[in-house]
């Protein structure tokens, strides 16, 4: 089971690097776009998703963490 979690978390931490480097490379390309005056564009609406989405895996990681404390505090 601990084995298990420990997998989970490192699933957890390697897919928030990548939500935040895609989203960083997304930002630093939306940055260099002029804007027109339309509302967000597309790169800027996907920028906001990926960095979501970092925010949703640093959760499940920090649960997951609790789980693993939890499960170590009861041996």
């Amino acid at each position: 089971m601990n084995t298990f979690l420990v997998l989970l978390l490192i699933a957890a931490m390697i897919a928030t690097v990548v939500a935040l480097v895609r989203g960083v490379i997304t930002f630093l390309q939306a940055s260099g776009q002029e804007a027109r005056g339309e509302g967000p564009s597309a790169a800027d609406l996907k920028s906001n998703k990926m960095m979501q989405a970092r925010v949703l895996f640093q959760a499940i990681a920090i649960l997951i963490v609790v789980l693993i404390l939890f499960a170590a505090g009861r041996t």
